[in-house]
Order: C-alpha cells, then sequence, then structure tokens
C-alpha cells in the first residue's frame, strides 16, 4: 500500500468512527459534532482519491469551526451528566487520531517532491490541526463544565489551571 492509499483508508476509518459516534450520540450535540466531523474526513478522503488518480481536485475551506460553532451555540443547554466520562472518552480517542493524522501528513509533507504534494500535504496537516484544536476545546468546555459558574467575579481564571 502507497502512502496515498494509507492516506484514503486513515480518512475512511475517520468517517467511519465518527459516523458510528454520531449514531451513539443521537439526540446530543455530539451527534452533530461527529456528523460534521465525518463529513471533513470523507472530503479528505475524496481529494486524495483525486490525487492518486490524477484527477483535479479542489482544496475547500474547512466548513468544521463555523458548523460547530453553531452547534454550541445554545451551550447554556448543555448538562453534565452521567454520560460525560462517555463524551470526554471521545473527545480524547478524537483527539489521538486527529494527532496521529497530523504526524502522518507532516511526514509526507517532509517526503514530498512536487509543488503539488507539498500543498496538499499542507493543507491536510492544517486540516487535522484545526479538527485537534476543537476536539480540544470541546473536551477542555466539558471538562471544566462544572467549574464554571455565572458570576465572572467569582469564577475561576484560565491563568489558574
Amino acid at each position: 500500500m502507497n502512502t496515498l492509499e494509507f492516506a484514503i483508508q486513515m480518512e475512511l476509518d475517520g468517517e467511519k468512527y465518527y459516523r458510528e459516534q454520531a449514531e451513539l450520540n443521537k439526540g446530543t450535540h455530539l451527534n452533530s459534532v461527529c456528523n460534521l466531523m465525518a463529513d471533513e474526513e470523507k472530503t479528505h478522503a475524496e481529494i486524495l482519491e483525486g490525487k492518486k488518480s490524477n484527477l483535479a481536485y479542489e482544496l475547500p475551506d474547512s466548513k468544521l469551526p463555523a458548523d460547530a460553532k453553531n452547534v454550541f451555540a445554545d451551550a447554556k443547554d448543555i448538562e453534565v451528566s452521567g454520560k460525560q466520562h462517555a463524551q470526554l472518552l471521545f473527545y480524547r480517542t478524537a483527539a489521538e487520531m486527529e494527532k496521529k493524522s497530523i504526524d502522518l501528513y507532516s511526514e509526507f509533507l517532509a517526503g514530498a517532491s512536487t509543488d503539488d504534494e507539498k500543498k496538499l500535504f499542507e493543507y491536510l496537516v492544517q486540516q487535522e490541526t484545526k479538527h485537534l484544536e476543537l476536539i480540544e476545546e470541546l473536551d477542555r468546555l466539558l471538562t471544566h463544565a462544572e467549574d464554571w459558574i455565572e458570576s465572572p467575579e467569582f469564577g475561576r481564571r484560565e491563568d489558574e489551571y
């Protein structure tokens, strides 16, 4: 299996994982986030397929950060419940997957021999980095959900962590 085939399979595996997590979390904000992530991974696989087949492909901007913000726009409705542990486990597993993608695409970037390959792998590193940042932010929000209170005068500050 060459590097592109491996990367395509990794993206398809990522899409499958996020779709499975979306199914397990129907009716929650996590369902929407997982579907957004799955769509991103599917797009990456399609881009890599185009590259592999020597077809023209586009490197679209990620819709994930803006769409994910919309999903959590009404964050006051999020409650910390018995599912908190499962959600944290999901975020931490997803973060590890995204880190592995960043590492892999960084390796491919270092070994890229053409400007086209460099552009593609730089794009994928940036996309996966955005995914990781989002996942880590959601993890942080859930981890600190019980610490936050309404009054900023009495709340804990970020620099205290």
